[in-house]
């Protein structure tokens, strides 16, 4: 360490070397639970790294439970599943007041936990609960602390909440405001398994053998981790490539394009551009470099864009691809400003 306490570049890349060593053994461990989703794995584990909160969205079955219980057992840190349902109520998952009876007999007031105090939760089908017990998931997730009764209870860190939510069956169900959405980090789509993956989910989940995870990490090193990945220097034309795609996706902007001045009504928030630029950190730090480029930026888009941008009538009467339209924005938004005007030339 230097006098100022700053981190010297031998020392931050002998971290950003067991950083990726890390990170490859968690995808290693989870993979012999996991068939397929290799994609979903990695920007999972990006997610955890990044402080932030991941919303898994796919039809039943396909695994996203067992997604997220696999990652907490490789993960030495306690786990948390609350299942979500329209009477479920805010103190069932923060805790509440109880009352006490010591030794004296006397009557003390007391705060019980909820399941909500872990470091890996999974909220299973956020959908089914009312906006009330949605809204306090969501304060905790972003405060990372809860007050009841006055008291202010803080999360233990690590504190990663993955929530799922199922794309069918909607009557009955109430979907997350849009505002809400944007408080999760990554929106992630759970597909159905190819021909392949589902013969060995069959080969792995028939038989009595069953394989056995190790425990790879614990809460200290994902947060050292956490605190690497945003010591990555990030220059300030990559900053700025990263900050024109949230301005592209806003309608009235000059940089809007086509699909977006069509189809969407609102664009993405300072939450998106700040998902872009840490999720292209730990893509620097993953493919061994201690900078970020553009393209570092491009592979977190889709997965931090899709659920920021908001249709408009026309473009949810044509079921428009959210997806798509984020690929127009990173096919047309230039990485320098000398493009565009040559462009425009």
């Amino acid at each position: 360490m230097t006098e100022e306490g700053k981190v010297t570049p031998e020392e931050f890349e002998a971290r950003s070397k067991t950083f990726l060593e890390t990170f490859e053994r968690m995808e290693t461990e989870m993979a012999k639970v996991i068939v397929g989703h290799r994609h979903i794995v990695h920007s999972l584990l990006m997610c955890l790294i990044a402080k932030g909160n991941v919303l898994l969205e796919g039809v039943p079955g396909i695994g996203k439970t067992m997604l997220v219980r696999t990652l907490a057992e490789v993960i030495d840190v306690p786990f948390g599943r609350i299942q979500f349902t329209p009477d479920l109520m805010p103190a069932d998952i923060l805790g509440t007041q109880m009352v006490y009876e010591g030794e004296d007999g006397r009557k003390t007031f007391g705060f019980q936990k909820g399941p909500l105090f872990a470091s890996v939760i999974l909220a299973d089908e956020i959908n089914r609960a009312t906006p009330k017990t949605q809204s306090a998931l969501l304060e905790a997730m972003q405060e990372h602390s809860v007050t009841i009764g006055g008291t202010r209870h803080v999360m233990e860190e690590p504190f990663f909440v993955l929530a799922t939510q199922n794309p069918l069956e909607m009557e009955g169900t109430y979907p997350l405001p849009e505002a809400q959405l944007d408080r999760f980090f990554f929106k992630l789509d759970v597909g159905t398994p190819s021909l392949d993956d589902l013969t060995e989910i069959s080969a792995r989940t028939t038989r009595e053998v069953h394989p056995t995870i190790e425990k790879v990490t614990d809460g200290e090193t994902i947060i050292a981790m956490q605190r690497l990945a945003r010591a990555v220097a990030i220059a300030k034309h990559v900053e700025r490539f990263a900050a024109k795609l949230i301005v592209a996706s806003h309608p009235t902007s000059d940089l809007a394009v086509p699909a977006v001045k069509r189809y969407v009504k609102y664009g993405a928030s300072p939450r998106g551009l700040q998902a872009l630029v840490v999720a292209g950190k730990i893509q620097a730090l993953l493919d061994g470099r201690v900078h970020v480029s553009c393209d570092d930026i491009r592979r977190s888009a889709h997965a931090a864009l899709r659920h920021r941008l908001i249709l408009n009538f026309e473009g949810e009467a044509d079921a428009i691809s959210l997806d798509g339209i984020v690929d127009e924005i990173l096919a047309k938004v230039p990485e320098f400003e000398e493009e565009a005007v040559a462009a425009k030339a």
